[in-house]
């Protein structure tokens, strides 16, 4: 009995195998839709999109061509083809603006680009026009069902982008060009008022103001010694058992004695 199972599969799959290549060469768009369809039904994408992508030219602005166009954009985003599918998908949506799959395309198509998004030490383009075709999807669509998952898709994208901002300020601290350093910071810190990274950013922030200070010419240094003030008590009031307390107080330490000597 196991032999004749096995053996019915093997016939389906080659018949199937066999439909698919007289489909390819088949100029009958009836039958070359109805295995494309199959193909698609079965999960047999990348096959599926083969005769989609030969499809498409004539089957536009006929009556099956919503259905088409959707399989087409899904077979794309199921294979992980991220730049086709959100094309294919703004398309869709652009074309059939009254479809019922409307939404699920729209989200689908913003979502598709934010996989494009790459790891947040790379350049963020990508990422800043996810979050732009994102949030126009959150925009038009307030009460979709897919709007939860848009939103977590958003954080996401924003924390690359707020962890980027963020080791680009350091950066400069690690390097030694305070000014830079401080301005980086304060605008990193204007820009992500919430960020998990607030502590560190105003801990080096202190620092490179403390080390521009205690490195200054004496003309300049009582100003720059009243900024670093200023950025400890910063550091202490958002958070004063900061982990970096110890070495902040060491640092402090040293910015009163030294503000001492423009007070005599």
């Amino acid at each position: 009995m196991k032999k004749i199972v096995s053996l019915l599969i093997v016939v389906a799959l080659f018949c199937s195998c066999s439909d698919y290549q007289k489909a390819l060469k088949n100029e009958d768009v009836a039958a070359k839709f109805e295995i494309a369809t199959k193909m698609y039904e079965a999960g047999k994408y990348n096959k599926a999109i083969r005769l989609f992508e030969q499809l498409a030219p004539t089957y536009r602005g006929k009556p099956q061509a919503e259905k088409l166009f959707y399989m087409f954009s899904q077979s794309y985003y199921k294979t992980k083809q991220y730049y086709l599918a959100g094309y294919q998908f703004e398309s869709f949506v652009s074309g059939y603006p009254r479809s019922e799959k409307v939404q699920e395309a729209a989200f689908l198509g913003a979502y598709s680009y934010s996989k494009l998004a790459p790891v947040y030490s790379l350049d963020q383009t990508d990422t800043v026009k996810a979050l732009d075709k994102l949030q126009a999807f959150i925009d038009n669509y307030p009460n979709s069902e897919y709007i939860a998952q848009a939103n977590e898709a958003v954080k996401i994208l924003t924390g690359k982008l707020e962890k980027k901002a963020y080791e680009n300020a350091k950066g400069y601290n690690t390097i030694s060009d305070y000014k830079s350093a401080l301005i980086a910071f304060d605008n990193f810190i204007a820009d992500y008022p919430g960020t998990p990274f607030k502590e560190d950013a105003l801990f080096y922030k202190y620092d490179s103001a403390y080390q521009l200070a205690i490195n200054s010419i004496p003309q300049k240094m009582e100003e720059r010694l009243n900024v670093a003030k200023v950025a400890y008590n910063n550091l202490l009031k958002f958070k004063s058992d900061t982990k970096y307390k110890l070495k902040a107080e060491e640092m402090n330490a040293r910015v009163e004695t030294d503000l001492q000597k423009f007070t005599k």
